[in-house]
């Protein structure tokens, strides 16, 4: 599942690690991302000194079998962490979705925890580039969901992801139970609060208009016609 970051993305793996046949990844790129890149992160060392640095390796392990009794493999990606000379072709072995979600909700949830945030933080285009280049290889279009529709209809919306993925709905995705995971990332304790209280989907949030500085709202606005583009394919 390739996300931008804020997308509801943690409670997506959340809702896939509820189902008993499923083992979960969280951002297993990040790291490598990190210590490639030399991009500033208040966590950087501390995620670097956690997580796998080596892009091939990370590949490797995003191609495993599954543990335990699982028969699938929920990874939690951000298209944002594939640098140009990272390894790629092995997605091409995946089913590759896309979650997406309003560039301004984004923004404004990003930088109520992190400084301003920047048209590459939010994804978006790198997105649509993925998006644009696995509907080629596939020949058609890839699965796309917006959180909005999964805040506002799970059992429909997920029911539908599940029917795109190839894979049978499961009624444990709808609700899990409250806390961190040990798969969790060790980035968790600063960015997962609110997941870590959750116990299924909530369409509060997206009734209520987002509060955004003037600064996200352009950053936003600069990235809306790629969500609109990949908006327009989702289930």
């Amino acid at each position: 599942m390739w996300s931008g970051p804020r997308n509801l993305s943690t409670a997506m793996m959340r809702s896939f690690g509820a189902r008993a046949d499923c083992s979960v990844m969280d951002e297993p790129f990040f790291a490598a991302y990190l210590a490639t890149s030399g991009v500033a992160h208040p966590m950087r060392e501390e995620i670097i000194a956690h997580h796998e640095t080596n892009p091939e390796a990370v590949a490797a392990q995003c191609l495993a079998a599954p543990g335990d009794a699982a028969e699938i493999s929920y990874q939690k990606h951000m298209p944002h962490h594939m640098l140009p000379e990272f390894p790629m072709d092995w997605t091409s072995a995946v089913t590759n979705a896309f979650l997406i979600r309003d560039p301004l909700r984004v923004a404004a949830s990003y930088e109520a925890k992190r400084e301003a945030p920047t048209k590459a933080d939010l994804g978006v285009e790198q997105q649509l580039v993925m998006f644009e280049e696995e509907a080629e290889r596939l020949g058609r279009a890839p699965p796309v969901v917006d959180a909005a529709d999964i805040n506002a209809d799970p059992k429909r919306t997920l029911t539908a992801l599940c029917r795109a993925l190839g894979i049978a709905f499961d009624p444990a995705m709808l609700s899990w139970p409250a806390g961190p995971r040990e798969t969790d990332g060790i980035w968790a304790k600063v960015w997962y609060a609110s997941v870590n209280k959750s116990t299924g989907f909530d369409a509060g949030p997206a009734r209520e208009p987002p509060q955004a500085s003037d600064h996200a709202r352009r950053v936003a606005d600069e990235v809306m016609p790629a969500y609109r583009r990949l908006r327009g394919f989702a289930l």
